[in-house]
């Protein structure tokens, strides 16, 4: 209709803006009251925000006893999440850290064997819950991980790393339930890349490499970030830098390698910290949103005081809101959301310049449908 009033409204985006999703699953198991109404607070702020959420389906966690696993309490966090029309991720399916104990009283074939079998069962149990898995954790690390003995170190040095890695992907394209299926680590140097090229060489079918970012020992800044994006780019597969954390207080100093090893009994926030996280962050998504090889990009803690106890979060401990979630706020929904009006051409036509995403169409006041853009 030519001539006509037309209000286009963006309802669901392309890119993925992500948070883990810990506090989503504390707030489904809550005991008390006081409890149920702290932890919801906390998962309608991430709500407002995020549309990718990371679920913590950590094998020794997930599975603490043999045979009783937290699958409904996980299928409820899930349920609630995809209600909202967000993504969900579960993380991981393998990793040598927050391994299953019990494993340990297994030979190494009885435990590739119960591996594999975990992929199928929980990329089956979640199909249409879980849209993307990483399937195997860390893996520059894995077969020289000597912290303590682990089952998942076992088989990663009596297999190899790739052939562990293709089992599991194996097992899990094998389930056939169009899940993403994610090789992640915090490794960014050429040795992750030579793992990555070892995979693609023996037939893995790697959907999304994934990038940790745990800045506690100061921000990439630009130049890093940059030269990151370009070295991995150049597979063609798409990018998803899963955990991000910039701290809004002290650094932990350089010399720690292994960032495990820094216990401290407080680590607060600071006003002058929270300017920088702000700032911070800010560069590092603006650059992440812009790149067209980047798909989604998480930030880890919701909430200081998570992971090490670091001022890490979005929100205090309180969950009052920092600098850096109000700015996130502003940019994910406003900035970088598409709401438009205006009147269809003489051929009753109408140009839209916005943002890739599902967008509701109202022609005359009268819904018309949802369109993807």
């Amino acid at each position: 209709m030519r001539n006509t009033p037309v209000i286009v409204k963006q309802t669901g985006r392309d890119f993925k803006i992500g948070i883990n999703g810990f506090d989503v699953v504390a707030y489904i198991n809550a005991k008390s009251p006081e409890e149920k109404a702290f932890f919801k607070d906390r998962t309608e702020k991430a709500l407002a925000v995020f549309n990718f959420f990371t679920l913590p389906m950590y094998w020794g966690i997930f599975e603490r006893e043999e045979g009783i696993t937290l699958k409904e309490e996980c299928i409820n966090a899930a349920k609630l999440l995809k209600d909202h029309h967000a993504s969900v991720k579960g993380h991981p399916l393998c990793w040598h850290t927050v391994c299953a104990d019990w494993l340990l009283k297994y030979d190494d074939e009885v435990i590739l064997k119960k591996q594999i079998e975990r992929v199928r069962r929980e990329v089956t149990d979640f199909d249409g819950l879980i849209d993307a898995w990483d399937v195997i954790n860390e893996t520059v690390i894995m077969p020289k991980f000597d912290k303590y003995d682990n089952a998942i170190t076992r088989i990663c040095k009596k297999y190899g790393r790739i052939p562990l890695i293709k089992a599991l992907f194996d097992e899990a394209v094998s389930c056939k339930t169009g899940a993403k299926l994610i090789l992640n680590d915090f490794n960014v140097s050429d040795q992750y890349e030579k793992v990555i090229e070892e995979c693609l060489e023996a037939g893995v079918k790697i959907d999304v490499i994934g990038i940790q970012s745990h800045q506690h020992q100061g921000c990439w800044g630009k130049e890093k970030l940059l030269e990151v994006i370009d070295r991995f780019s150049r597979f063609g597969i798409p990018i998803h830098f899963t955990e991000n954390t910039i701290v809004s207080g002290s650094l932990i100093p350089k010399e720690i390698e292994d960032l495990n090893d820094w216990q401290v009994e407080d680590w607060p926030s600071t006003e002058e910290g929270e300017a920088r996280q702000c700032e911070e962050m800010e560069e590092m998504y603006r650059i992440l949103f812009a790149s067209p090889a980047v798909e989604a990009v998480t930030w880890w803690d919701f909430c200081d005081g998570a992971w090490l106890g670091a001022p890490s979060g979005l929100l205090r401990k309180d969950n009052s809101l920092k600098p850096v979630y109000k700015k996130l706020d502003h940019m994910v929904n406003e900035e970088w959301t598409t709401n438009y009006e205006a009147v269809t051409d003489d051929c009753g036509r109408l140009a839209l310049n916005g943002y890739k995403g599902e967008y509701t169409i109202f022609v005359n006041g009268q819904n018309c449908g949802t369109k993807k853009l």
